[in-house]
């Protein structure tokens, strides 16, 4: 069997190839495969076991050359699944198999708005055969693909990703143990000092007794816990910022670390956020990267009414409170750039929402100047480098 990529389907003479199409509907008890062939108008479903990536692609093969041998024309198979659960692993496998595989972000898909509507395995799978071959017709709206990024690129955001993690593990963790002493009156006892575990011994309930031996063992459990996470943090905050003091880091993305870490206002941890989420991508144009973060206004505007309902909240929210939070962090460190005083002139004095409207729109303005300054290595206007 020859199998060929596809880029958009085409009806044919007999010297033109037959497309089929797959739809993968992964779950965790097996693994459902829709196939639109060019032998039937309905959509034939098969199982294969979870994880058993050998036998799809046998199955697909076996399937792309009985519709070959049947029609006497080359097989071109174009295969899609869900952005998920199971990563991207299973694209790269299908990839290296010579077939155009499609990962598709399950938001965009079309469904019945009705209040209520059937799901199952079979039905997903049918509605992501129909929404590739509407994409690869040419129809944008039929779905969204998503970008794959290579090996390298996935396994630099494990690194700020993990961070955040364990802070809010921390934080859980921090909750917990002032929880727990607030049951019996104690409302000054940090977690966080280094003498925790000292101050621990010397605690009095608010009625003047000990704790009880139960309450300070689960306390003593909590902290040996809160320890553990507070090691983590320091051993992946140690190997964040060797990336800006080793000459020789191996991690993808360290050149452009380095450059947003040269602005003031910008530490290791936005540095490698931004870069990770978003700046290690390639972007066309302003709007596309200020969609990606959903840093981008959404108009309503209908009939009599025309209105703007704000950012559209729709990209990497991650990036999104990153920028927000930068954009805070400056206004006091870079106060005279461009983009704080244009920020000083139109909110002044005010306080409260206006100034957190005003705060976001200058996000975005940030977040295109950033760009901008990796891109082409334009300071922007009237910030400042650390010495």
């Amino acid at each position: 069997m020859e199998v060929r990529n596809v880029n958009t389907p085409s009806a044919g003479t007999n010297n033109d190839p037959v497309h089929c199409f797959v739809a993968i509907e992964l779950s965790k008890s097996n693994w459902v495969v829709g196939f639109q062939t060019a032998l039937t108008d309905n959509t034939s479903r098969h199982q294969v076991k979870v994880g058993d990536a050998k036998g799809l692609i046998e199955l697909i093969e076996r399937i792309g050359a009985r519709v070959g041998r049947q029609l006497s024309r080359p097989v071109e198979i174009a295969s899609c699944y869900e952005a998920g659960y199971d990563g991207f692993w299973l694209h790269r496998v299908l990839e290296a198999r010579g077939i155009h595989n499609h990962v598709l972000d399950p938001a965009s898909l079309q469904v019945n708005r009705r209040a209520r509507r059937p799901k199952t395995d079979r039905i997903d799978a049918e509605r992501m055969v129909r929404a590739l071959i509407r994409h690869l017709r040419g129809e944008p709206e039929a779905c969204s693909v998503v970008r794959v990024p290579n090996v390298e690129q996935e396994d630099a955001k494990r690194l700020h990703r993990e961070r955040r993690r364990l802070i809010a593990e921390r934080v859980q963790h921090v909750n917990r143990i002032k929880g727990l002493c607030a049951t019996q009156g104690i409302y000054d006892y940090s977690p966080l000092r280094k003498d925790r575990l000292a101050r621990l011994e010397g605690l009095r309930t608010g009625d003047g007794r000990a704790l009880p031996t139960r309450l300070k063992a689960e306390i003593v459990r909590e902290l040996q816990r809160l320890e553990l996470v507070i090691e983590m943090i320091a051993t992946v905050e140690a190997e964040r910022d060797a990336i800006l003091t080793n000459s020789a880091s191996t991690h993808v993305n360290a050149g452009k670390i380095k450059m947003l870490a040269k602005l003031r206002a910008i530490g290791p941890e936005f540095a490698t956020n931004l870069v990770g989420e978003v700046f290690y991508r390639e972007f066309a144009n302003r709007r596309k990267l200020g969609s990606y973060v959903g840093l981008g206004s959404s108009p309503f505007c209908s009939g009599s009414a025309d209105r703007d309902q704000g950012i559209s909240k729709a990209g990497n929210s991650t990036a999104r409170s990153t920028m927000v939070e930068l954009a805070w962090m400056w206004l006091r460190y870079q106060p005279g750039s461009a983009l704080s005083v244009w920020f000083r002139e139109r909110v002044g004095n005010l306080k409260g929402r206006p100034r957190r409207i005003a705060i976001v729109a200058m996000a975005r303005k940030l977040l295109v100047a950033l760009w901008r300054y990796l891109e082409t290595g334009l300071v922007p206007t009237g910030a400042a480098l650390k010495a």
